[in-house]
C-alpha cells in the first residue's frame, strides 16, 4: 500500500516546492527534482538514485511503476498524490503524472573519467541562461562529447529549468563544474588542448586541427571568454559571420564548433 496524500498543503508537498525553487535547499539535503517518465528514465540509466517517487494514478497507473524503478539499486519510497496536489507541484503543462526526487552527484572535476584517450569536450564559461545551458547539453549528447566542464556556473545544475531545457541531457552527459582556473589547470594536466571561441588572434574554425585531444570553449554572448581563457588557448577560433548583427547564440556557435571537430575525426554512431 502506497502512502498517500490529497492534500496541497501537506508539508511534504511543501518541501517538494521548495526543492524545485531554491538551490539552498537541494544543496542541504543533496536531493533534486525531476518531472516526467522519460527524464526521470535518463536520471536511472545515468546512474543517479532515485529516493521518492510521486504519482498521480489518474495519469500514471500503479502497475507501470515497475517498469520505471526495476533497474533501480534501492528502493524508492513511492507516494500517491491527488491530482490537486499534482498540479501544484508539476513544474511544466504536461499530464505525465511524475515527479521523482532524486540523490544528488558530485560534479567535481577530480570525479571525471574519460572512456577515450582522445576526449572531446565542450567547455562553457559562466552561462546564465537555464535555455542555453539545456540547449548547450542537448548539443553535447548529440555529438556524444566526452564531457561538458561549466566554468563558473551561475547556477546548479539540477534546477528544474535546466533538467527540462536539456530534456534529461543533464543526466546523459559527463558533466563537471569549477572555476575557470580549476578548468584550465585540468585540461593542462590532461594534455587537452583548448580551443577557445574569440574574436582575438583567431583562426576560422574550419582551419584548425580538433582529431587530438580538444576542448572548445565558448563564452557568453554578452561578454565572451575572460581573459585568463585567451592566455592560456592553444589556439583562438572563430566563425566567421556576413550579417549585420554579428552575433550568434552560445549554443548554436558550440554546435557548429562541435560538430566540426566530430567531422574531423569522423563521425562514429
Amino acid at each position: 500500500m502506497h502512502k498517500q496524500i490529497s492534500s496541497p498543503h501537506n508539508a511534504a508537498i511543501k518541501r517538494l516546492l521548495q526543492l524545485q525553487d531554491k538551490s539552498r535547499n537541494r544543496r542541504k539535503e543533496g536531493v533534486f527534482v525531476v518531472e516526467g517518465i522519460r527524464e526521470t528514465g535518463l536520471a536511472i540509466k545515468g546512474g543517479f538514485d532515485l529516493m521518492e517517487i510521486y504519482f498521480c494514478p489518474e495519469l500514471f497507473p500503479a502497475e507501470e511503476l515497475s517498469t520505471l524503478t526495476e533497474k533501480c539499486q534501492i528502493q524508492p519510497k513511492i507516494v500517491e498524490i491527488s491530482s490537486e496536489v499534482y498540479n501544484k507541484i508539476a513544474y511544466r503543462g504536461s499530464t505525465e503524472g511524475i515527479i521523482a526526487v532524486f540523490k544528488g552527484k558530485t560534479t567535481a572535476l577530480e570525479s571525471l573519467k574519460f572512456s577515450s584517450e582522445n576526449p572531446l569536450i565542450l567547455v562553457a564559461e559562466a552561462p546564465e541562461k537555464p535555455g542555453n545551458i539545456g540547449a548547450l547539453l542537448r548539443t553535447a549528447d548529440a555529438a556524444r562529447l566526452d564531457a561538458v566542464l561549466i566554468a563558473n556556473p551561475k547556477t546548479d545544475l539540477f534546477n528544474p529549468n535546466i533538467i527540462r531545457s536539456s530534456v534529461g541531457g543533464v543526466f546523459t552527459n559527463n558533466v563537471a563544474t569549477g572555476s575557470t582556473a580549476e578548468i584550465i589547470s585540468f585540461l593542462q594536466r590532461q594534455n587537452i588542448k583548448i580551443y577557445a571561441a574569440a574574436l582575438q588572434s583567431s583562426k576560422i574554425y574550419a582551419q584548425v586541427d580538433f582529431t587530438q585531444s580538444a576542448a572548445i570553449v565558448v563564452g557568453t554572448e554578452a561578454t565572451g571568454l575572460s581573459r585568463e581563457w585567451l592566455e592560456n588557448s592553444t589556439q583562438n577560433i572563430i566563425i566567421p559571420m556576413s550579417g549585420e548583427i554579428d552575433s550568434m547564440n552560445v549554443s548554436v556557435a558550440a554546435g557548429i564548433l562541435v560538430f566540426e571537430a566530430k567531422r574531423q575525426r569522423g563521425f562514429r554512431l
